[in-house]
């Protein structure tokens, strides 16, 4: 028997950073966010003979351990051995015995939430394999703890609910609770805004953490311009969900726009001369708006494209030697199954 699952990947369209503790704690956070058809997979073989290891396939690496009630989190495998510790000490109370492997369809530190999404398909494989009693809300709110607090992982709360629930959804942030609103965008809403809607790999990768502490420390020590700039992202977030349900696509460029000149505002790491260059002739290209996915620092773009400026935007974005990337978005979350 073969335990498999997957969950998507997504990209942030307004409000990014806002559900980073301690502004969200604070003031309270709001995102939308949406899912696109590239995922995280995980793979659970059940084996019996006491061995727990983990494979990254692709990448030809492999770890094994013997009897292990607990793993060490030291290694390539950081993610796998948080949740297999937390599944073992929270719901089994005894050593299990696998084969796990994992594979996801773009790099680590893209900015697309890989980490937080891998760490729900994991979990999401185990709670499928162990028949554990876990809601949606409980399978997001345990893949945060697993990757914050259990792995001390810097980031904000957006990344495992969007993996979780799938498609378009508004979700609203203050301390420990988490409400997800998902939003009715209309099929055509959705085909227009995908086709104008520019996906671009930077060919960099970022660490988030490191951005994340930055902004982290600017709340703590009320620095007020990165502050107020949250606040309007906060707004952004209000205005982006109404252009969506209204059906008002065009907005979206210039709403886009608005969060990306205050994101920048939020910690001076997340972006960077190269960044600002590729941003810069997208527009000049004929995009409306745009900005970095996740926390910035490098990893995806992506760039609001009316009409059929996407080709001449793309045709522009060649010099800086990234690629475009053709998607869809995905209207599922985790899904698991056993074969």
């Amino acid at each position: 028997m073969i335990i498999r699952s997957k969950a998507p990947l997504r990209l942030g369209l307004a409000g990014g950073g806002t559900d980073v503790s301690p502004y969200c704690d604070i003031y309270g956070g709001a995102i939308l966010n949406a899912t696109v058809d590239m995922f995280a997979y995980t793979s659970i073989e059940p084996t019996d003979d006491g061995k727990v290891v983990f494979e990254a396939p692709d990448k030809g690496l492999q770890e094994v351990y013997s009897n292990a009630e607990e793993v060490n989190t030291n290694g390539y495998f950081i993610l796998h051995k948080g949740v297999y510790n937390r599944v073992v000490r929270q719901f089994v109370g005894h050593p299990l015995s696998l084969r796990i492997a994992s594979y996801v369809d773009v790099p680590a530190g893209s900015g697309m939430g890989t980490s937080s999404t891998l760490v729900v398909s994991i979990l999401g494989a185990y709670v499928e394999w162990l028949k554990l009693p876990l809601g949606e809300y409980d399978i997001a709110k345990l893949a945060y703890e697993i990757e914050r607090i259990d792995l001390g992982l810097a980031g904000g709360k957006q990344d495992q609910y969007a993996a979780t629930f799938g498609g378009f959804n508004y979700m609203e942030f203050r301390s420990e609770n988490v409400i997800v609103n998902p939003l009715r965008v209309r099929q055509r809403c959705q085909d227009e805004l995908c086709h104008n809607l520019l996906l671009y790999y930077t060919d960099t990768s970022h660490v988030s953490a490191n951005i994340i502490r930055e902004q982290q420390q600017n709340v703590q020590a009320h620095r007020e311009e990165s502050i107020a700039s949250m606040h309007r992202l906060k707004e952004q977030a209000s205005q982006m969900k109404e252009a969506l349900l209204k059906g008002e696509i065009d907005r979206i460029g210039e709403i886009l726009d608005f969060g990306w000149q205050n994101k920048k505002q939020m910690a001076k790491s997340i972006s960077n001369p190269r960044i600002d260059s590729i941003y810069d002739t997208a527009k000049r290209a004929g995009a409306l708006g745009g900005k970095i996915s996740g926390a910035g620092g490098g990893g995806f773009m992506f760039f609001y494209c009316p009409g059929n400026t996407r080709y001449a935007v793309a045709e522009a974005l060649r010099q800086f030697g990234g690629s475009v990337f053709r998607y869809e978005f995905a209207s599922e979350g985790l899904k698991t199954w056993r074969y």
